[in-house]
């Protein structure tokens, strides 16, 4: 296989040209990937060396007509499938995930580049939503009764129903966790998949396809796309149902598009988020909070804080503790969990967090930690970075990094703190750190935010399932999580029954017009001023 990819070099004069994944062994996940004859392929690249992958199949345009087909045929079959075997099927892939984590934990280092412990986070986000919905599903999704116009005689129900075939449209930075995460959902909910990963981490969600196989999924209800935007983009015309994450200009265009087609979407896109540390703070727990949250998966995380607004009073220990602790972290390469940060996936991340440190820099901000590249531990390594005095002139000051680079910045209070948190387009994520929890709470009702953590990271919201996540402005529209994370891949149908309509033994609309055209309206005026005397909903 390494020989069918025009541009790989000749393993035997170049060490890099070698795949990293033994052909043979890959071999059975490739044939997973919905591809015609002739199909082009991508070796993506190992962040860790910088070696090709695997040659992967890629997904044309033309490959989806025929899946969206098998997709709806088997969505049929699966919708109408009692809802325990929909949510037994979550508790077996919880199940295995857990038993044969280690083999997706090399796979999403190998693809990713994060550090064993970060890759860890998406088999426990996945293992614990999986579960969540499969024992909250039956509730959820069970038809609820309304009060209907005539009580006692209108019988009102309203009903979810699956959309059918939902596309999800998954990034290369967290493949397991957003792309077979948001599978589950759907599924549960009686939907079929079509699911786009990225070529960077296609490896990754191939497992996953081939985990919900041995749990039991039916034939073709899952199915992997392997390709870029163009997928993603003619992948609209073939779902009733499209989720997406990634950058805000992307999810804009396949809005627009989405727009066109009538096709409903969800859209968590980029982020600049914000953390406030108060003045009456345990520093060092702030300190060791702020890494975590600023440095998981080297930064490149969509809810992970690039904004530090820490109070004068408390701002020099502050600092001091979290430059400490940044410095501290052990960065590797080993699939191992003896690494506290990994490489950043991509040549392209790279550059990126490259330019807007050098930028910074060059408009007078200060490097308290990290600021250099790493070529002795990967191709794509990047120090963890703290920087201060960051102007406003400066691209790191509003941008999105998407890397392991944060701005620390001194407020002189709450108010200070509130305006600066909300002075951005983006609203996906935000933390603020106070030893008064009323305090915290208040602060965190005027951020501008999908979510705010009070003394945590978003770590715990992540793992809060039923809790909805997502953002406002620019950082996206509808949630995932929760009960609005399922609701969205399914619609609502209202069945309204009237009683006693024949043979004359019930009160529906045709008795009372039988009253007649000047009566009727003053009966039904009547009953509104009684069901708001009584406060009747």
């Amino acid at each position: 296989m390494a020989h069918e990819h025009a541009d790989l070099h000749d393993p035997e004069t170049d060490p890099l040209a070698t795949y990293v994944l033994e052909p043979d062994d890959v071999r059975p996940l490739l044939a997973r990937v919905v591809a015609g004859p002739g199909h082009a392929t991508h070796a993506a690249t190992a962040p860790f060396t910088g070696a090709p992958i695997a040659a992967v199949p890629l997904t044309a345009p033309t490959d989806l007509p025929a899946a969206a087909r098998r997709a709806r045929a088997a969505q049929r079959l699966w919708a109408a499938r009692p809802l325990r075997e929909r949510t037994a099927l979550l508790l077996r892939v919880h199940d295995l995930l857990l038993e044969r984590q280690s083999d997706v934990l090399d796979l999403l280092q190998v693809e990713t580049g994060k550090a064993r412990t970060h890759a860890w986070e998406e088999v426990g986000d996945v293992a614990n939503a999986a579960r969540w919905h499969a024992l909250r599903a039956p509730r959820l999704l069970a038809p609820r009764r309304v009060r209907g116009l005539v009580p006692g005689f209108t019988s009102v129900r309203v009903h979810r129903r699956p959309h059918g075939v939902v596309g999800v449209v998954t990034p290369w930075n967290y493949p397991l966790s957003l792309g077979l995460g948001d599978t589950l959902t759907a599924l549960v909910a009686g939907n079929a998949v079509l699911l786009r990963a990225d070529p960077q981490t296609a490896l990754t969600l191939l497992w996953a396809a081939e985990l919900l196989d041995d749990a039991g999924a039916p034939e073709d209800l899952v199915q992997v796309l392997v390709g870029g935007p163009d997928v993603g983009m003619a992948l609209l015309e073939h779902v009733d149902h499209a989720g997406f994450t990634g950058s805000t200009a992307s999810g804009r265009v396949l809005a627009a598009r989405a727009g066109e087609l009538g096709v409903p979407v969800t859209l968590e896109l980029g982020g600049k988020n914000a953390m406030y540390v108060a003045d009456d703070v345990d520093v060092e727990a702030a300190a060791a909070a702020a890494v975590r949250a600023c440095f998981g998966s080297a930064g490149q995380v969509c809810a992970g804080v690039e904004r530090l607004y820490v109070h004068e009073a408390v701002r020099e220990a502050f600092v001091a503790a979290f430059v400490r602790r940044t410095a501290a972290l052990r960065l590797g390469s080993g699939l191992d969990y003896r690494s506290d940060m990994g490489s950043l996936t991509s040549a392209d991340q790279l550059a990126r967090v490259v330019e807007h440190v050098e930028d910074a820099v060059g408009h007078g901000a200060l490097v308290l930690a990290g600021g250099a590249q790493r070529p002795d531990l990967g191709p794509y390594f990047y120090e963890p970075t703290v920087l201060a005095g960051v102007p406003r002139e400066a691209r790191v000051h509003d941008e999105e990094t998407f890397g392991p680079v944060v701005s620390v910045h001194p407020v002189a209070s709450d108010d200070e703190a509130v305006a600066a948190m909300n002075d951005s387009p983006y609203g996906l994520v935000a933390a603020v750190w106070s030893a008064d929890l009323r305090r915290g709470r208040a602060v965190a009702a005027r951020v501008r935010a999908g979510a705010v953590v009070v003394n945590e990271t978003h770590q715990t919201l992540w793992g809060s399932v039923g809790a909805p996540i997502g953002g406002v402005g620019a950082s996206g529209h509808g949630r995932r999580h929760g009960r609005e994370g399922l609701w969205a891949t399914t619609w609502e149908q209202s069945v309204v029954v009237q009683r006693g309509v024949h043979g004359g033994r019930g009160l529906g609309m045709g008795q009372v017009h039988e009253l007649g055209t000047e009566v009727w309206p003053r009966v039904l005026t009547r009953a509104l001023e009684v069901q708001r005397a009584l406060r009747l909903p």
